[in-house]
């Protein structure tokens, strides 16, 4: 994939945009169990000015959580690491992956959006019946 809006085109035939916005898009992952999973796909730019994609899905809130545990997750992690972004001026934990343009494909796409977003779903859940995720 070579573009943003090549993405854009390939996401959008598969699954209903809620965002669409010139570089980020985002819809529902439908899971297991009739279960959803936030999926936002946003275009960034490297340290070499290259285009790579971010596909990424929202967790829960990071008050509480322990720093330490997050970056042992991530160390142990094949796809996916831990962030922490700001939603609505507090802190939110999220599970993220950055893929170049010029290494994604489609198969690859949906590959890694189905990953994070059954990953994610897990984890948000471990975190809202207050288990030890991490």
């Amino acid at each position: 994939m070579q573009s943003f809006e090549q993405i854009r085109s390939h996401v959008g035939a598969r699954h209903t945009l809620r965002t669409n916005d010139p570089y980020l898009i985002s819809f529902d992952l439908t899971l297991d169990n009739d279960r959803h999973q936030g999926i936002y796909l946003a275009e960034m730019d490297d340290e070499d000015g290259e285009k790579i994609l971010r596909i990424s899905t929202p967790i829960g809130p990071f008050t509480g959580m322990d720093g330490l545990r997050c970056l042992r997750f991530n160390w142990e992690q094949r796809t996916g690491y831990l962030a922490v972004s700001d939603l609505e001026g507090s802190p939110y934990l999220q599970l993220c992956e950055n893929r170049p343009y010029a290494l994604l494909t489609e198969t690859e796409l949906d590959r890694v959006v189905v990953e994070l977003g059954s990953l994610g779903d897990r984890l948000e859940q471990a975190i809202s019946n207050g288990g030890d995720a991490f």
